[in-house]
């Protein structure tokens, strides 16, 4: 910014033929001008924008304040931190950062001659709450791998202050397996060659065009037709039930029925409330079902069953028996080991959005979390979204500088640059709340990233969501829609003796789906034709990740191991992420499944 004299700005003024006689005025200008950090042409400008709107108004000592306060100081608010004559979506590098910096140190002393400092008071520059000098901004010159700074990523440069006065920093509040002595360190070096593809079919299929407000309900029928006797198929061969009587056929004897259980009103599912739909082949009618000789019982909309029970009228079934759906095998690789060899284990670190708090956009959460993988230097790092969420206050708002886009891409530019020295792969998964991503329907497409360079995209993998990954032979499935948040509240049990989260998970695998609720809630666009190819599970999962805004944990649920890691921020304050160390094992061993997850914890960012 050019020095902004007297002369310069009685130049201005007498080009607009405004009298200016007092001097005192002349001054009070140009401590605005650098108060404001506006040139000297700029300050005329805005005034004669002003003073014309006010019907010619005078200039003097007074109107200058009455300016200052309707005009410069809501300018101020609203401008960026960033030197004038460069474009804020610079990427900086070491070198710009240590310019800029020595550029907004000559400003502050050219202001402190100024003004006259508080007692005790601080400069403004590279300062937060939590350190008076940043430790921050002189870790971010030291790392030519963090490129961007906090302040980029949103107008404000306000860190969220809960967030960077929060306490138990790095502490574990869940753990799993044998983490006594457990080093989280993934495979020596960047080249160590970690194996990661999607399971089954090219997530490209997925960026075809979608058909979400114009299915026709018959697709839909049909859909739901095909899961409940893909279900019935599996319940029919494991009960070895000979064969299913139509549900709304009167009988004296016990009878055995499929269906889908739902609700007789667009109310919440109640014990009083359950109906039993049969597929086409039971004659596809509905018979309202009572619960009360059930000894125990969970149910939820959607959820396909076979029940045993009485039904003499051909009204209402009297339920005795439920047999819920059987799980998938478990993924059985074909790679032979040798007896003796065995393979090296593989850190995955698992993190969900949002990365902000919700009182600033300020990316610090994101920043810490970089700092962690580049500390711990795990083999996978599993990213879940939202990266730029369409709930933050300020996005609801539109207070940014930025395209959603731009705020994403710098996202991801910081997160490759930011582990480059460790070389891990990355995965991004999208989230419903991303609201850069113009798919706000189930199954997700994943994102798109045109501008990563060729070594980038080599560690970058885009995967949709719900998806099931293969990470050196294990499998992991993957969605970020807070699927037991929405069952947890329409879920109904009797007596189970297992804990809601427990029962939610078993759901999902003996469903067979990453979604099994039906119908889904509002806020969840469903494509159904798509859910059929992509929002089924292919297998039983070794690891299933669901993060939710429920409490995080870490659970053996009929041998698979579900992890909730939390989100990484809770509303102001900083909130969990989790890590894995899994390794590939044989299928049996003394006759029984050895869980590959050795041990996992969630620890708080």
């Amino acid at each position: 910014m050019a020095a902004v004299t007297v002369e310069t700005i009685k130049s201005e003024l007498e080009m607009f033929d405004i009298a200016c006689q007092d001097e005192s005025i002349v001054d009070k200008m140009l401590e605005q001008c650098i108060c404001n950090r506006i040139q000297g042409d700029e300050i005329v400008l805005e005034w004669v924008a002003f003073s014309t709107t006010k019907n010619g108004l005078k200039l003097s000592l007074d109107t200058l304040d009455q300016f200052e306060h309707e005009v410069l100081n809501k300018k101020s608010k609203s401008k960026q931190s960033f030197k004038r004559d460069e474009p804020h979506n610079r990427t900086r590098d070491i070198h710009s950062l240590q310019d800029l910096i020595k550029a907004e140190e000559e400003e502050e002393n050219l202001l402190d001659s100024y003004s006259t400092p508080a007692k005790g008071s601080q400069k403004r520059a590279l300062t937060t709450p939590e350190h008076p000098h940043s430790k921050r901004s002189a870790a971010l010159l030291s790392s030519p791998s963090l490129l961007l700074s906090p302040a980029s990523f949103s107008p404000s440069a306000t860190p969220s202050q809960k967030y960077s006065q929060r306490g138990a920093k790095g502490e574990v509040v869940v753990s799993f397996g044998a983490v006594q002595g457990t080093r989280w360190a993934g495979r020596k070096g960047p080249g160590s060659g970690v194996q990661l593809d999607l399971l089954e079919g090219p997530e490209d299929t997925l960026r075809c065009s979608y058909k979400f407000m114009f299915q026709r309900l018959r697709d839909v029928r049909n859909v739901l037709t095909e899961k409940i006797e893909e279900l019935g198929e599996g319940l029919r061969s494991h009960f070895n039930i000979e064969e299913f009587s139509p549900v709304s056929l009167p009988a004296q004897d016990s009878i055995t029925v499929l269906g889908q259980v739902c609700c007789d009103s667009n109310g919440k599912l109640n014990a009083q409330s359950v109906l039993l739909e049969a597929g086409p082949e039971q004659g596809g009618q509905q018979v309202p079902v009572d619960l009360s000789e059930l000894r125990e019982y969970s149910l939820f909309p959607g959820q396909v069953v076979v029940m045993e029970g009485m039904n003499t009228t051909g009204r209402k079934l009297v339920a005795s028996k439920l047999h819920e759906a059987v799980p998938l095998p478990f993924y059985s690789s074909e790679v032979k080991q040798e007896m003796d060899e065995i393979p090296e284990p593989v850190s995955v670190l698992v993190a969900c959005g949002p990365y902000t708090p919700s009182d600033s956009l300020t990316y610090d959460p994101l920043l810490d979390l970089i700092t962690v993988i580049v500390r711990d230097r795990p083999d996978v790092c599993l990213l879940l979204g939202p990266f730029v969420d369409s709930k933050h206050e300020q996005i609801e708002k539109a207070q940014v500088t930025e395209t959603f886009e731009a705020i994403f891409s710098r996202c991801v530019e910081s997160i490759v640059e930011g582990t480059k020295s460790v070389g891990c792969r990355l995965v991004f998964v999208p989230s419903q709340r991303d609201i850069h991503h113009h798919h706000f329907i189930y199954p997700q497409p994943p994102f798109t990233l045109p501008d990563l360079s060729k070594d980038q995209a080599q560690r970058v993998t885009l995967v949709p969501d719900p998806c099931t990954l293969l990470i050196e032979g294990v499998t992991f499935g993957l969605t970020s829609t807070d699927i037991l948040f929405h069952m947890g509240a329409e879920e109904i049990s009797c007596i189970t003796g297992s804990d809601r989260f427990s029962r939610i998970l078993k759901h999902m695998l003996t469903q067979r789906s990453y979604y099994p609720l039906y119908p889904p809630v509002e806020e969840v666009n469903m494509d159904y034709e798509k859910f059929q190819s992509y929002g089924q599970m292919p297998l039983t999962p070794d690891v299933l990740i669901i993060p939710s805004e429920l409490r995080y944990f870490i659970k053996d649920v009929i041998g698979c191991i579900c992890v909730n890691p939390g989100r990484l921020t809770k509303g102001q304050v900083g909130g969990t992420y989790g890590r894995l160390l899994i390794q590939r094992s044989s299928p049996l061993e003394d006759g029984k499944r050895v869980s590959p997850c050795l041990a996992g914890q969630v620890v708080k960012i």
